[in-house]
């Protein structure tokens, strides 16, 4: 063996979501629920946020790295004008099943060389998507770069803490059910100030930063650590605490 041979980084298991189908909205003993729970607590916060912004007129939305359409047609059922793109041709398959006002275009697009014109959207969405590429500072300049000027990027991601791998590596593999290997990667978790960097690079000023943490002692939550299944009513909470997961808004400045 050449001593001088590498060992290859383990790479986080973007596959799973290929193979997903029905189960992205219907299975409870899969961590794709607590996904699920997580844009429950998000979706308003991120429509709230859109319509106060934009309360004249109907923004053009992309929704990187989208999915299944937890979001996306969330913000179809407002009446925004929304785009998804992923790269799971099935993901988008089942999202636009589940997509009520038939509007979304949904596409096959890599989040690094997104297909669209500079300055074609006025609000760009990332949410639990940085945590699964390589590169985040390449999607946040792609998500600028078709950001028009005063647009808003919306991103949601996990902090790179002891906590955090306590809470969304170890805790998920150890009371949940399912749990596909390598779902995340510790190394490829993100501190705040790293984003906010990664921003203001792309010319993005971030103007809000929230937690948010599980609901802990609800009865939910405690059903879940005896079985194994994620119950239909288990919740997140938003927090002052960055420490296990965060949501922000950037604002593209120039």
């Amino acid at each position: 063996m050449d001593a001088n041979a590498t060992i290859p980084r383990r790479q986080v298991n973007n596959a799973i979501y290929e193979a997903l189908g029905a189960r992205w909205y219907e299975a409870q003993d899969d961590p794709v629920a607590l996904l699920r729970a997580e844009a429950r607590l998000r979706n308003p916060w991120v429509i709230e946020r859109i319509a106060k912004r934009f309360a004249n007129r109907h923004p053009r939305i992309l929704d990187v790295g989208c999915g299944a359409g937890f979001l996306s047609n969330a913000l179809a059922k407002k009446g925004f004008d929304v785009t998804g793109v992923d790269v799971s041709p099935q993901s988008l398959h089942v999202a636009a099943e589940h997509d009520l006002t038939a509007s979304v275009r949904y596409r096959v697009a890599d989040a690094c060389a997104l297909p669209y014109t500079d300055r074609s959207f006025d609000v760009v969405c990332a949410m639990d998507f940085l945590e699964h590429v390589e590169d985040p500072s390449k999607v946040i300049a792609e998500a600028a770069r078709v950001l028009a000027p005063g647009g808003l990027f919306f991103f949601h991601t996990f902090n790179r803490t002891p906590l955090a791998w306590l809470v969304v590596l170890k805790g998920v593999e150890w009371f949940v059910d399912n749990v596909p290997p390598d779902l995340h990667l510790y190394r490829l978790f993100l501190k705040p100030k790293e984003v906010e960097a990664m921003c203001q690079k792309a010319g993005l000023d971030v103007t809000e930063l929230t937690g948010s943490r599980p609901v802990i002692g609800s009865r939910a939550f405690l059903r879940l650590l005896l079985t194994g299944v994620v119950p239909k009513d288990f919740a997140f909470t938003f927090s002052s605490s960055t420490q296990v997961a965060y949501t922000g808004v950037a604002t593209r400045t120039r």
